[in-house]
Order: structure tokens, then C-alpha cells, then sequence
């Protein structure tokens, strides 16, 4: 495998254009004063790329926030400098900070979603950049909009200026957001988690065009994220955050083959993609790859020689309808002729891009939508033709475990009463006294302490709430589980816990997995079989290992090749494996 890792030039002589020196930073609380940020050290030269990474809580967004002036709440700069382009900015104040503010240091905030005006066109958003950074006349606004969304990548721009956010997909809002960032031409761009909801083709192609268009301007970019095989990927240099310390700093390469800190360690350890590069790695070296996961719980046993069916998807289509360019109705084939099979005991991964049908046949699988044509067979029953007595009972053995582990629990309940609900409807484990040692039991599974079933969920961490969720999914003895995209919303490190987790439980209670994900990085490490779906169709399906190390199908390689992460080379240090 090669590297494409960017190299590290030389800027000795160089005058820094960001220099951060001793920071401290600290918010006040009912409980006292946090710091959030103690003595951090960070140097960006013009025209570098530069990476902060670390787990939620660890300080980086503050860290980027504090450069621009835009700390949430009773968030203040305690100690040290900001010094940008020979200049200290540490105590400005807000009017002082909007000379900076765009022209200077642009902004890619995370979610495109909430960071876009709704009700406003995209071309108004643009021209709002635009206006306030003085840097066209308003005669030349509308064709500088147009220019700035082209840059940007958006086809078609004059036309997409006039649509609304609700109107785009996920990858063209942060194109937006993007072209918004960069409309100013500053010398800094500050992009926050910019690809972490999107898709890894879509991913790709917008770090490539930021790469290309910040090369082409001499922007300095700072990359904050989680993902510590993309910020290996695009950042000639890295830094790693952990409890408001920065606890290594240095070129990417340098720090992914040779890690020195223990949390950097466990950081590259954990990286689903860095991961899947060590199995490649292994297999290249005719390593088992099996020997190389035991380590994270995830092979032995997990590949049965049996091959029973525990489901079976024949000819599964489903329509949707839709209104057309002039309100005429029409059909939309959201799942066209799928067929594949899951086997007892393993893991199959559903893969493919938003929009490719994935999550509508888990939901069929699930008998929480009616197919339009096709059969769902679950150990050789057709549930589509059940009572609803007959789906009800059927609903004890299989189970679901959502994507999002804030939405999927309901904030009013106790934790105990989240785990209590499926066996007080479903009337298992009698008395209260029996329900509440079961409870119990299943914390004890999910690695959580029986104290939490006192507690709610705005009280735990986004980890802490998917180990209940799972918990909450075990509670009836399902024989499978499926789990919709069920580690996409963690951080690397809480990610590895849980796919551990389900490891665990798999081969302690033979669950079936069907896991839905568009993270091919994950489905290296956990998934015995791959089926992978785009537009609605079925392209590729085999074992892992086939599928990975040789792809039939385009569109399979494209998806394992956007991988970030995945081709870079890490050696074999005994850090790394």
C-alpha cells in the first residue's frame, strides 16, 4: 500500500500566520470555573494544513473557536496569545473580531443542516458573506455568487443560488458551507468536523475540492475532527487533544507509524480505518487477520461453519409515491428487486450511499414497512403474511438498536424504565422485583453500573446512552438484532467500545447481526458479509474478505478507496497493532 499523506514542508524562516501561545481557556458553571483548554501550543504556517484530534470533551472545537472570537456561553481566553499574521487578537472584542471574521479566518461549521438559514435562499446566504466582508460591489454580487458556488463545485450555480437549504442534499449544503467559508478569500479556513455526516464518496469528493481550492487561494486550513485516518490523510500535520492538553504534536506520518503518548495510542488503535488498513496490512503479510482482531473480541467464533438462514430477502421491491417537477404523482423504486440472505450467528453488512435503499429494507426486514412486492423470510416464515398477534410475537425475537442514541431513547423515562418497557408490553419476567433483576443483568452485559438505572438519559454520554439502547434491545432474547447505522454518531474511541460490545455479546448469546452503515471502514473489522446497494439495487454481495480484497463492481471500489485513511502505509510498530 501506498501513502497520500501530504508531506510535511519545511517552514523554518517562515513568519507563522497562527500562533497560539500558553492558551488557556475556561467557562464559568454553577459548580465553579472549568477549564476546557489549559496551555495549549499550536503553530500554523501560511498555505499548511493542519489537524486537531481527539474524542468529544477534549477541547479542540474551543481550541478553533477561540480563533475566531466565537466562544459559546461564559467561555473566555484566560491566559496566553492568539497571535494571527503577526498579530495578538487574544482580548478584541466582538466589533474589533469582524474585521477578522471572513476576510481573515473563514469558518466550516459541522452540521450543515442548522448552520444554514432555512428560510433563506442559498444564494442569500452567500451574498451575506459577500456583503459583510466588503468584497464586491453590489452591482457584481450576483456574479460573484454564482462564481463562488462554482468554485465551490456546485453544478449549475446561478440555479442552485436560488434554492433553499431543504432543497440540497447533505454533500451540496456543505458545499454551500464551504463556498460561504471561502467566499472572503481569508487567509485561514477553520473547518469543524466539515464530512462528518456525510457518506465516504461525498466525503471525498468535498475534501478534494476544499484541498484543490485552498492549494489554489494559499489558504491555511485547521481540520477538527475525530476521524484520525482523515486527518492523516489531508493534515501535513497533526495534533492530539485530550482533557484540554495537547499531548503530541508533529507531522502526520511520523505520528501514526510511531505514536508516543498512551491516548494517541489508544486513538490510532481504535480508528475503524486506520483498522481495516492494519488487516490489509496483515494479509499482505499473510498474516491471519483473524489473529490481528481478537484483540478487539471481534474473530473467534464469529465465522460458524453452519449455514442456516435466520433471513432470507427474495425479490424485496418497494415504491414510494411522489409528486413530480409539475405536481403530477409518481413512482419512486426505493428498493428494486433485493434479494440475499443473513446466516445464523454472523454479522451481514448492508452497505451503500445515502439514498440506496439500505435503511427502507431494514425497515421491511423489520415488518415496520410493507413491501410492494417480495418476501421477507425470517427461519423460513413469511412475515409479510402475519396476524398481528403473529408480528407481535415475532417482534421478541427481532430487535433494533437506531442510529442516534439522543433521539432513540424518550428523555422522560429512567433509565430503568427505558430497559423496563419492552418486557412490560410484551408481559416477561413477572413481578417487579423479577423485571428489576433483569434490568440489572442486562446493565451488567452492556458494561454499565446498575446505579444508572436511577438516572435519565440527558444524564449520560452519547456511548453510554447506544449501551443502553442495546441493552434495551437484548431485554427480550431476540435471536437478531439490527443495527442502523448504531455506531455512526460516536467518537473512534466509544465506537471501538461498542462494536467490542457486540462482539462480545454476539458469541456469549449467538445473536445475528444485520448491520446497515455507509462506513466500509467499520465493516471490515465486524462483518463476515457484505451486500452492497445502490440506487435501490443489489451490486456486489459476498464474504468480507472477497469483497475487500477483490471487488467485482465500480462502484464497490470507489466505496472502499473513499475510505479515509484506509492507503495509508503504518508499518509494524508494536504502537500500532
Amino acid at each position: 500500500m501506498t501513502t497520500n499523506i501530504p508531506q510535511t514542508p519545511n517552514h523554518e524562516g517562515e513568519q507563522p500566520l497562527l500562533e497560539l501561545k500558553d492558551l488557556k481557556i475556561s467557562f464559568t458553571s454553577s459548580t465553579g470555573v472549568v477549564d476546557a483548554v489549559r496551555g495549549a501550543n499550536l503553530t500554523i504556517y501560511p498555505g499548511q494544513s493542519v489537524a486537531i484530534v481527539g474524542e468529544s470533551g477534549s477541547g479542540k472545537s474551543t481550541t478553533a473557536m477561540s480563533i475566531i472570537g466565537l466562544l459559546p456561553g461564559t467561555g473566555k481566553v484566560t491566559e496566553g496569545s492568539i497571535m494571527f499574521d503577526g498579530q495578538d487578537i487574544t482580548g478584541l472584542s466582538n466589533k474589533q473580531m469582524e474585521k477578522y471574521r471572513g476576510s481573515e479566518i473563514g469558518l466550516v461549521p459541522q452540521d450543515p443542516m442548522t448552520n444554514l438559514n432555512p428560510v433563506w435562499r442559498i444564494g442569500t446566504q452567500v451574498k451575506e458573506s459577500l456583503r459583510a466582508n466588503h468584497v464586491v460591489p453590489g452591482s457584481e454580487m450576483d456574479k460573484r455568487v454564482a462564481e463562488v458556488l462554482a468554485e465551490a463545485g456546485l453544478p449549475d450555480a446561478e440555479r442552485r443560488a436560488k434554492q433553499y437549504p431543504h432543497e440540497f442534499s447533505g454533500g451540496m449544503r456543505q458545499r454551500a458551507l464551504i463556498a460561504i467559508g471561502l467566499a472572503a478569500r481569508p487567509k485561514l479556513l477553520i473547518a469543524d468536523e466539515p464530512t462528518s455526516a456525510l457518506d465516504v464518496t461525498v466525503q471525498r469528493q468535498i475534501l478534494d475540492h476544499l484541498e484543490t481550492l485552498t492549494k489554489d487561494l494559499g489558504t491555511a486550513v485547521l481540520f477538527i475532527t475525530h476521524d484520525l485516518g482523515l486527518a492523516a490523510e489531508r493534515a501535513e500535520h497533526l495534533v492530539v487533544m485530550h482533557r484540554g492538553r495537547i499531548v503530541e504534536s508533529g507531522p502526520s506520518l511520523k505520528i501514526l507509524r510511531n505514536p508516543q503518548h498512551p491516548y494517541t495510542q489508544r486513538l490510532v488503535k481504535a480508528a475503524p480505518s486506520l483498522a481495516s488498513a492494519r488487516i490489509q496490512s496483515a494479509q499482505e503479510q499473510g498474516i491471519e487477520s483473524a489473529e490481528l482482531l481478537s484483540a478487539t473480541a471481534v474473530a473467534e467464533g464469529t465465522i460458524p461453519e453452519m449455514e442456516e438462514k435466520v433471513i432470507e430477502v427474495k425479490n424485496l421491491t418497494r415504491e414510494f409515491d411522489i409528486r413530480g417537477a409539475r405536481g403530477d404523482k409518481k413512482k419512486l423504486k426505493a428498493v428494486d428487486d433485493v434479494s440475499f440472505f443473513v446466516r445464523k450467528g454472523t454479522t451481514t453488512a448492508l452497505v451503500g450511499e445515502s439514498g440506496s435503499g439500505k435503511s427502507t429494507v431494514a425497515n421491511m426486514v423489520l415488518n415496520l414497512l410493507e413491501p410492494t412486492s417480495g418476501e421477507v423470510l425470517y427461519n423460513g416464515t413469511d412475515l409479510t403474511s402475519l396476524s398481528h398477534k403473529e408480528i407481535f410475537q415475532m417482534r421478541r425475537k427481532l430487535q433494533v438498536v437506531f442510529q442516534n442514541p439522543y433521539g432513540s431513547l424518550d428523555p422522560m423515562y429512567s433509565i430503568y424504565r427505558c430497559i423496563e418497557e419492552p418486557l412490560t408490553i410484551h408481559k416477561v419476567g413477572g413481578d417487579r422485583k423479577a423485571r428489576e433483576a433483569r434490568v440489572a443483568e442486562l446493565l451488567d452485559m452492556v458494561s454499565m453500573p446498575r446505579s444508572t438505572m436511577r438516572r435519565y438519559p440527558n444524564e449520560l454520554s452519547g456511548g453510554q446512552r447506544q449501551r443502553i439502547a442495546i441493552a434495551r434491545a437484548l431485554a427480550l432474547n431476540p435471536e437478531v438484532i439490527v443495527l442502523d447505522e448504531a455506531v455512526s454518531a460516536l467518537d473512534v474511541l466509544v465506537q471501538n467500545q461498542i462494536l467490542t460490545l457486540l462482539a462480545e455479546l454476539q458469541q456469549e448469546l449467538k445473536l445475528t447481526y444485520l448491520f446497515i452503515t455507509h462506513d466500509l471502514a467499520v465493516v471490515r473489522q465486524t462483518a463476515d458479509d457484505v451486500v452492497v446497494m445502490q440506487k435501490g439495487r443489489i451490486v456486489e454481495k459476498g464474504r468480507t474478505d472477497d469483497i475487500f480484497n477483490d471487488p467485482q463492481q465500480h462502484y464497490t471500489r470507489d466505496l472502499i478507496n473513499a475510505v479515509p485513511g484506509l492507503g495509508i502505509e503504518l508499518g509494524t510498530g508494536e504502537n500500532l497493532v
